[in-house]
């Protein structure tokens, strides 16, 4: 039954003991090998595969260290001589403490770089001429009035944003998945002298690291077994924007030679033995705090010097609650749009409950929940009964663990607005904030989990709001 199991799956699996002797081997993986596992069942690594040896073999490196290795690129040839590229996880067998073995998970490489320079070739086909038309590589283009908030944190973050559209400086990005990263990233774009010309995103944790430089710098034909003269995603970016997502995710080498193209704007393709110059402005992202992936190695220190000139990091939509309200009724208003419904809005119950959620995949997490509960809805209020399982679940346990924020004050007859609520609530929390930390506004800050630039941004409009409001003197 295991072995049926494993026969089945559609991708190379090849397992060996603890001498290195194949034990099993599937269908897939005799494929990809341009073997017959007759050949290879009952038989050492490094006789099958004779270019291969004790470092360069995956499987044999896991039995000597016992850690396992993931996403490992291959290239290596077959007793027959013919030429295998392979992308491996590669993982320890164990009975108890005991090593008994690997086992290896092999992705043929050459599909993912098939459609890697397809999708090169698609960019390369619609993109236009110099200010031609607003692009975008998904065919999406948003601007700074799409970005929906209340928040008087992502509202500085706009002002910033637009100002620094005006200018060609390297951006860095930071923030959780789900707050609207690109989002930003495509209103500067839209903003900035480069709106005509091509923006071009790229997920850097999508893609091997042999294949992300290809995909990024281009690649000359004979450079590697299968290689065209391609363009990169510099080159098809000239004149615009690039936006590098997931930056920590890059391998450590590769950003070196992203930090020598923002340095002097010259790149090279794979093999070719002339530069070229290009004209573009990068923007990046990290879903985590960029300080803290140099701290783990994950980032170079002097990429992040050198990209961090101009810097945002978004809010997550828990420290944002007096969006929900706003961004609840555009979800509902799209989806009614889509779904052909008349749904209204939520009920108070369901009011609650978002109020008490954490929201840990921020905005992208609303619009799902939104979107679930739209195919349930039964008449033109959204109830709890509408939402998944889970959202109700762990806002119920956060409320009734005392885990959730203070609950809203109760409303009298004259409370006021929403808006007025929220900015006497807001105006309390401060205050008791500055009071605790005796006028210190770095530390108030942290205590209400906002930049001190917020905190200082909210006391200088209520200035302005009570010279404003104060009487002429006669």
């Amino acid at each position: 039954m295991l072995q049926a199991i494993l026969g089945t799956i559609d991708e190379g699996i090849h397992v060996v003991d603890a001498n290195g002797i194949t034990i099993f081997y599937n269908h897939v993986a005799a494929k990809l090998d341009g073997l017959t596992p007759e050949e290879v069942l009952g038989k050492p690594v490094l006789e099958v595969f004779p270019s291969l040896d004790r470092e360069s073999s995956t499987l044999l490196r896991v039995i000597k260290d016992g850690e396992p290795i993931y996403n490992q690129p291959q290239t290596y040839t077959n007793w027959r001589g013919m030429r295998v590229e392979t992308v491996n996880t590669t993982l320890p067998v164990r009975v108890g403490q005991r090593l008994v073995g690997a086992v290896e998970v092999a992705k043929d490489i050459r599909k993912l770089r098939e459609l890697s320079e397809k999708l090169i070739d698609l960019q390369a086909q619609v993109r236009k001429p110099k200010r031609a038309r607003r692009f975008s590589s998904d065919g999406t283009v948003y601007r700074f009035d799409d970005i929906l908030t209340k928040s008087s944190e992502l509202i500085l973050i706009k002002e910033r944003a637009r100002r620094a559209a005006r200018t060609n400086s390297p951006i860095l990005i930071s923030g959780e998945t789900g707050t609207g990263k690109e989002l930003l990233v495509q209103s500067i774009h839209q903003a900035s002298s480069r709106s005509g010309s091509p923006f071009i995103a790229q997920n850097c944790a999508a893609m091997p690291s042999s294949l992300l430089e290809g995909i990024l710098f281009g690649t000359t034909k004979g450079s590697f077994t299968g290689a065209d003269d391609r363009p990169g995603l510099f080159e098809l970016a000239n004149g615009g924007t690039l936006f590098l997502d997931e930056l920590n995710s890059m391998p450590l080498d590769l950003q070196a030679k992203l930090l020598r193209v923002l340095q002097d704007g010259i790149i090279r393709r794979i093999g070719h033995t002339q530069s070229m110059e290009v004209d573009v402005r990068i923007i990046a992202a990290t879903n985590e705090n960029p300080q803290e992936a140099v701290n783990l190695g994950l980032l170079r220190a002097d990429l992040y010097y050198r990209i961090n000139v101009v810097s945002f990091e978004l809010p997550p939509l828990r420290r944002r609650k007096e969006d929900l309200e706003l961004l609840t009724s555009h979800f509902i208003d799209k989806y009614n749009r889509s779904f052909q419904l008349n749904v209204t809005g939520i009920d108070s119950d369901v009011r609650q409950l978002f109020y008490h959620y954490d929201w840990p995949g921020n905005v992208r997490e609303l619009e799902h929940v939104i979107e679930a509960a739209m195919n349930l809805v039964e008449g033109v209020v959204i109830k709890p009964e509408n939402l998944p399982q889970y959202v109700v679940d762990r806002a119920v346990q956060r409320e009734d663990s005392g885990m959730a924020v203070p609950s809203l004050p109760p409303l009298q007859d004259k409370a006021g607005s929403l808006r007025e609520v929220l900015q006497a609530t807001e105006e309390a929390m401060i205050n008791q904030a500055l009071q605790a930390t005796q006028g210190n506004i770095l530390q108030a800050a942290k205590r209400l989990g906002i930049p001190r630039q917020t905190l200082q941004y909210k006391l200088n409009q209520r200035q302005e709001g009570a010279k404003n409001s104060a009487p002429a003197a006669d």
